[in-house]
Order: structure tokens, then sequence, then C-alpha cells
């Protein structure tokens, strides 16, 4: 698989970092293969520019921020809104600006992080995923992030696939010798798919164990273009939903950004990062081996194809969209997983 990206991933948002990393200094982020600055200026407004001066090309992410904007450490030329070039310092008082900007991007700040979108003309009325819009203001009890050496079609996969989690985290997510025959229905949704695991009040792994109770329902969502959930209903009315979302540097880089929401729980921050975060952080170390295993064995074998069975039950839907794929695919599929 190629960086050749698919157009339409262009018009969906992506994160692109956590809004506590922007302070006052502008950042440096590749997204899609595109390098950008992020910049939040004095006014509060974010930039996201594409990372080169127009006079120069000097990278704007190592220039400062300034009363006026962005300033480039070159020749000081400063942008403010939308990219727009406010200061060329050396120019008379009197002397016209040059009509010419920093290419910018839309961006927005969302529940700690800090969402762009590359397409020159996007759709105005595409907003951020409603997975994220709709979860309760208040409810999030931590924000991570990570890079993984993946294809982003790979890391979606990895994480929406329940089946690896008996050998790449045995006895933490689940136990080889311990299945359980599960019905997973999956249903195309508006701006992606949805899988319901029936028959699973409880899985045999010690996270499980130690941290959770009897389930209502398990549901795992993909909204594209990367963003996904899990979602835990447990029979005491609390909610957990778990959301990564997923963002391509390159054709093998993606940057991973997880968090957890928690409803009807008594659940604090402090105690998740006490006792629940070791675990999850093992869990996520684990995922980032394996997938960079594979990784390196794609590029060693690059004319292969995958193998799949009837068990691969997410992978076409996600090929579907970020490989560009022409293949029909049922609105609504239901197997048989032991578990």
């Amino acid at each position: 698989m190629s960086g050749q990206w698919n157009p339409a991933v262009y018009a969906h948002w992506f994160v692109a970092a956590c809004s506590a990393d922007l302070r006052q200094k502008p950042i440096a982020v590749t997204v899609l293969d595109k390098p950008l600055t992020l910049a939040r200026l004095q006014s509060g407004e974010l930039l996201a520019l594409e990372d080169r001066c127009p006079h120069r090309q000097v990278p704007l992410s190592q220039g400062q921020v300034t009363a006026d904007g962005l300033q480039c450490p070159y020749h000081g030329w400063t942008f403010g809104s939308g990219g727009r070039c406010v200061r060329v310092p050396g120019l008379p008082p009197q002397a016209c600006l040059p009509q010419v900007g920093a290419r910018a991007f839309d961006v927005r700040e969302f529940d700690g992080l800090i969402w762009v979108r590359l397409a020159k003309h996007g759709d105005a009325d595409r907003g951020l995923p409603r997975l994220i819009t709709d979860l309760p203001a208040g409810s999030r009890r931590f924000l991570w992030q990570t890079s993984w050496s993946s294809h982003i079609v790979n890391a979606l996969e990895n994480f929406l696939d329940p089946l690896h989690t008996h050998f790449v985290h045995p006895g933490l997510v689940r136990k080889d010798n311990q299945r359980n025959g599960v019905e997973a229905v999956l249903t195309e949704t508006a701006d992606g798919f949805a899988v319901d695991y029936r028959g699973q009040v409880q899985q045999s792994g010690i996270l499980y164990r130690l941290f959770e109770s009897p389930r209502i329902s398990e549901r795992a969502y993909y909204a594209q273009a990367g963003t996904t959930q899990i979602e835990y209903r447990y029979q005491d009315g609390s909610i957990v939903r778990i959301s990564l979302h997923f963002t391509p540097q390159s054709a093998d880089v993606t940057h991973v950004f997880a968090s957890m929401h928690i409803e009807n729980r008594w659940a604090p921050a402090w105690l998740l990062r006490l006792l629940v975060w070791p675990f999850l952080r093992r869990v996520a170390s684990q995922d980032a081996h394996i997938l960079a295993l594979q990784t390196k064995n794609l590029h060693q074998f690059p004319d292969t194809r995958h193998a799949s069975t009837e068990l691969d039950l997410v992978r076409p839907y996600i090929e579907k969209f970020w490989l560009d794929s022409d293949s029909k695919l049922p609105q609504s599929n239901s197997i048989t997983l032991y578990l």
C-alpha cells in the first residue's frame, strides 16, 4: 500500500495534535504526507498552515508567534488570520504588502484535540464525527497519543479486530483457551459502520476481571476517515467509550490519538492513571510491536496479497474507503466468532 491517497480522504477531518501540546510556540505536524505548522495566535485563533514561508521556503514551524501573527524565522514575514501576510520587516510604512500568503487549511478544536482538513474546498457541512461531538461534556478521563509504524488500513483493522487479542494481548484482554461463541453483526452507517458483538457478557482477560462488570452490550464503530470507538454498556447503567483517532503521516507511519470517556460510574482521572493506565499502555505497546513487524515484512514481500476468511469482517469495509475499492459489499453482515 502506497501513500497515493484516495482523493475522498482530503474532505475529512483528522486529528493533528493534542490541544495541550500547542502553547506559545508553533509546532510541526504531518498529515497525509503534507507538512503543516499549527499555531495559536495571541488572540486565541488557531492557524493550520503549510509549513513553509512563501518568501524563501523556510519552515514556519521554526518561527514564533508575535502580536501580529506567526513570524518566519528568516526575514520576519508574518502571517495572520487565514495565512494572510500582515507584516514584512524592512518595507517603508507606505509600501503595499505583497499579495501572497501562507497556504491555510481548515482547523478546529474539540475535546482536547486539534483537527485539520486538507481539502481546498471541503464540504462546509461536513463536521467532526458525531461519535465525538455527541460525547457528554466532562466525561473524558484521559487523552494520549503515540505513533505506530503502520499503514492506516492495518492500524484501523488492528483496533477493530477482536481476534488478534488472544495472541497479541494474551491474558490481558482475552485467553485463547476460554473462547465462547459471539454473534458479530456489522451494519453500514451514513459515515462508516458499526459492529455489535452479542452474547459476550464478560471477557476472559485480566482487564475485565479487575476493572469491569457484566455488560449489556459491546459495539465497535468506524467513522470515515480515521475515527474509531469501542462502546461498553454495563448492567449497572455505566458506559465506557474508548476512542482512537488515526491520522496518517505517511504510508508507513500513523499517529494515534486515544481517549476514554466514562458515564454513570465513579472513575476519577487520577485513579485511572494510577491503576488502569499501566495495563492500557502495555496493550498499546503490544499492538505497536506487532504492527511494526507487519510493516517491516510487507516491505520484504511487497507483491503479496492478504489471505482472508469471513472472520476478517471489518477489513473489506475499511479498504473500500481508504483504497478506493469498487467492491460491492453488503450493507449488513453477520457471522459467529469464537472469542
